[in-house]
């Protein structure tokens, strides 16, 4: 994934700061302006009115997302979804540092490929003027999964999008439109407010391997995704079917026809039928490997998986390359320009920009931090940005050791202090470099509202804090920060750092990635001010992703684009039982036995 922010003095400013509930929009105030008494105030003092515990009172989060992709009513949804993310952003959990956009380098010679908001590349239409029929790509290090149902990661799902294909796809304008169906009707809602869709699927579709794919299929993998037993980290996006998680509400009628019932209406249904957790798989070759029940995603760890995307995998040397060459039993095989795909698997972007140089590759989605600004200087017309939806962050994990013996109001006023001391601008400037806009709130800048508006029009709407002030201020930010630490418990000597009596020492886990590792390096700096330590620790991708999954962190680097342009898929991934809980909300001891 891509290289996948502070603020007053006084109490008014925090209550800002943490978008107390019904201010939600009101930028925090220039701290220079504030005249409001110092009197120390308590961690329950300086947490907002939309705090709540987010280990043990998490399950009102967890109802209210329910609410909202139950509430038929548009803009009654709207309001709610920002009230949830009140309470996300009131216990400091969730750091937002940038919004994204997506840089990548493309030969002269190349075109056809075209991505979408959602970080998803596609390479069926590519031409080469060079002559050559194979196009030669790095997206990431080797996959964690291939699965489709169990993929997490934007790399995954550009694999995904290459090599299988669902009910409806994005064209080049990134609008979603339909691939193996020709469309769907929708019932009139039932007495309960639950909505039937019809779809209807193409003739003649077929696996790679020219077995018959039908409605059947679909039938099989939605409810494969959705169940307990497969545990698929995107699981959740299920659950306003009816019968969720282990008795989905989809059925096949005949060979072309799936029906499904959802407990509301869906304004984003098409992105969700475009979304590779509901892609198809096939149920003889899943369940071909002997340890399906156990490990549902061997079936596909090895090349020559079937599948029915344009292009298949016909080569797999692990952690160095794989082959994809083109599906003669795609439904549109007739429109695919590219014979063959070779991979470079390789997370070393220092490495990954010399293959590039050398000519050893065509298309590159990573570029070294300190390339850019002579990219950016000598208007490199191979050097591409391009808008994305989503949000880099930072994560702290709710239940970490460093929070013990903290109630949660002190736990959070800990997390906030982190927060207001980050130099964003300084992240965004000399580490993003392509007009990254710093982040000051989690949903991000441009998202629909799902009400015919947008949730946050400009960067300083819908604010939580004020970006620029740890730079305008440093100084007053400092003593918020301060302030906020010694409310948790903490004691500062006489040169305005953390006594030796009450240390702070964290690790920070992120991935491989100069860009990575410099803004961490930036944070760790702006951390110091205050006397805490912070180590970083680099670990290989597939290890990143299972330790954040499983809580082995105490803060950690992150990043989330998009699945679809709706707010609630920013707000959902944070529920107890999600799979993309990496801040372990919810997750009190015993709460998977519950």
């Amino acid at each position: 994934m891509k290289k996948l922010f502070a603020m007053v003095l006084a109490i008014v400013m925090v209550l800002s700061l943490v978008a107390c509930g019904g201010n939600a929009n009101k930028p925090a105030t220039d701290p220079a302006t504030d005249n409001t008494d110092n009197t120390a105030k308590t961690a329950k003092d300086l947490v907002s009115e939309a705090f709540i515990d987010p280990i043990n009172g998490w399950a009102k989060y967890d109802e209210l997302i329910a609410k909202i992709k139950a509430e038929t009513d548009k803009a009654a949804r709207t309001e709610m979804m920002h009230e949830a993310e009140d309470i996300l952003m009131s216990n400091g959990c969730v750091i937002p540092l940038y919004y994204y956009n997506d840089i990548y380098m493309e030969k002269d010679y190349v075109s056809g490929m075209f991505s979408n908001l959602f970080g998803y590349k596609f390479f069926h239409k590519v031409t080469l003027a060079n002559g050559n029929t194979t196009l030669k790509v790095n997206l990431a290090s080797e996959p964690d999964y291939l699965d489709p149902a169990l993929n997490s990661s934007v790399d995954g799902a550009c694999l995904a999008v290459n090599s299988f294909a669902g009910l409806y796809t994005y064209d080049t304008e990134g609008k979603t439109i339909p691939d193996l169906a020709t469309g769907y009707t929708v019932a009139e809602p039932a007495e309960d407010g639950s909505v039937t869709f019809t779809v209807t699927l193409k003739e003649g579709l077929k696996w790679s391997d020219g077995s018959a794919l039908t409605a059947k299929d679909f039938e099989y993998s939605w409810k494969r995704a959705a169940s307990t037993q497969t545990a698929s980290d995107y699981g959740y996006m299920f659950n306003t079917f009816k019968g969720y998680p282990d008795d989905l509400a989809v059925a096949a009628t005949n060979d072309t026809t799936l029906e499904f019932t959802l407990t509301a209406p869906c304004a984003y249904i098409e992105g969700l039928m475009a979304f590779p957790t509901f892609f198809p798989v096939k149920q003889a070759a899943v369940e071909a490997n002997a340890k399906w029940k156990e490990a549902p995603g061997g079936w596909c760890t090895e090349a020559g998986f079937v599948s029915n995307g344009p292009f298949i995998c016909t080569e797999w040397k692990h952690d160095v390359s794989m082959t994809y060459e083109k599906n003669p039993n795609y439904h549109d095989a007739a429109n695919v320009t590219v014979d063959k795909i070779e991979f470079m698997l390789s997370a070393d972007d220092t490495a990954i920009y010399a293959a590039y140089n050398a000519g050893d590759v065509d298309i590159i989605d990573t570029v070294p931090t300190d390339e850019i600004a002579n990219l950016l200087a000598t208007e490199n017309k191979e050097f591409k940005i391009v808008d994305n939806l989503g949000t880099y962050y930072v994560a702290f994990n709710a239940n970490s050791s460093l929070f013990e013996g903290k109630t949660p109001e002190e736990a959070a006023c800990m997390r906030l202090a982190f927060n207001i001391l980050i130099d964003r601008p300084a992240i965004c400037e000399t580490v993003g470099q392509t007009g990254q806009v710093a982040a000051s709130s989690y949903i991000p800048l441009g998202m629909a509202d799902g009400n015919g508006g947008v949730f946050k029009a400009t960067a300083e709407a819908n604010s939580y804090y004020d970006v620029d002030a740890i730079v305008n201020d440093p100084e007053g930010t400092r003593a918020l920060a301060k302030q906020y630490l010694e409310a948790a418990g903490f004691k500062f000597g006489e040169d305005g750092k953390l006594s030796a009596e009450t240390p702070i020492v964290i690790e920070y886990l992120t991935n491989d990635g100069t860009g990575h590792v410099a803004a961490a390096q930036i944070m760790q700096q702006d951390f110091a001010e205050l006397g805490i330590e912070m180590s970083i620790q680099q670990v290989e991708w597939n290890t990143f992703l299972e330790e954040r999954k499983n809580g082995n962190f105490d803060i950690a680097r992150e990043g989330w684009l998009a699945d679809f342009d709706d707010p609630i898929n920013m707000l959902e991934m944070f529920t107890t039982d999600s799979g993309n809980n990496d801040c372990q909300y919810g997750r009190f001891e015993g709460w998977d036995a519950k």
